[in-house]
């Protein structure tokens, strides 16, 4: 049975935080994540959204986050998708039916307040590792789990902020002859650059 990656709120998805890309694989925070003074930010250290992307339309149609292309290109031949709606928000995932791995789940959060600012408030608790990445033209991406499951799994949830009250999640876990070979947190930005694009040319 292929194990839904991605949960928020109470049950977190078990994944680890990665930095940007590194040479020796030391998380290291983006200047634009730390930069700005705190009267600038929604909370404190908390990277600010200063164009807000309507997620309404894509909420209704999540499976539409990923054009066939993009998850082709992410996955490989014979990906399909799979939406559902959950506690906490609509979702979809794209697998390769003949196989466990690799996947994505991206998932659009109808919690109150569920901006970036929510994950840096977790740290140190439901998110023990929770660490900022490069941000995608502007909107902040943060690597967040309760674990770092990237070298042993191959698994990395980030959230992309899109105003500071939300974020899309996207969980990928790797092919397992890629786990340990390949930062995860990489493709998962790869997945979130994808899905960017896409939302805002729907928009």
């Amino acid at each position: 049975m292929r194990r839904t990656v991605l949960v928020i709120g109470a049950a977190v998805f078990a994944l680890g935080a990665c930095s940007s890309p590194t040479t020796n694989g030391t998380p290291t925070p983006t200047s634009s994540a730390t930069s700005s003074s705190s009267s600038q930010l929604p909370g404190d250290g908390v990277p600010k959204v200063k164009d807000a992307i309507d997620l309404s339309r894509i909420k209704q149609a999540p499976c539409n986050a990923l054009t066939d292309t993009q998850a082709k290109d992410l996955l490989g031949q014979g990906v399909e998708s799979k939406g559902r709606e959950g506690q906490t928000g609509p979702a979809c995932m794209w697998s390769i039916p003949s196989t466990v791995r690799p996947q994505i789940d991206v998932l659009f959060s109808n919690l109150p307040d569920s901006g970036t600012a929510r994950f840096y408030a977790a740290k140190g608790k439901d998110y023990k590792l929770l660490e900022p990445i490069e941000p995608i033209d502007g909107y902040p991406l943060t690597a967040y789990g309760s674990e770092d499951q990237r070298a042993s799994k191959g698994r990395c949830a980030v959230a992309l902020g899109t105003s500071d009250t939300e974020t899309i999640s996207i969980a990928l876990e790797q092919s397992d002859a890629n786990i340990g070979k390949k930062d995860p947190c990489d493709a998962a930005r790869e997945a979130a650059i994808r899905v960017l694009a896409t939302i805002r040319g729907s928009n």
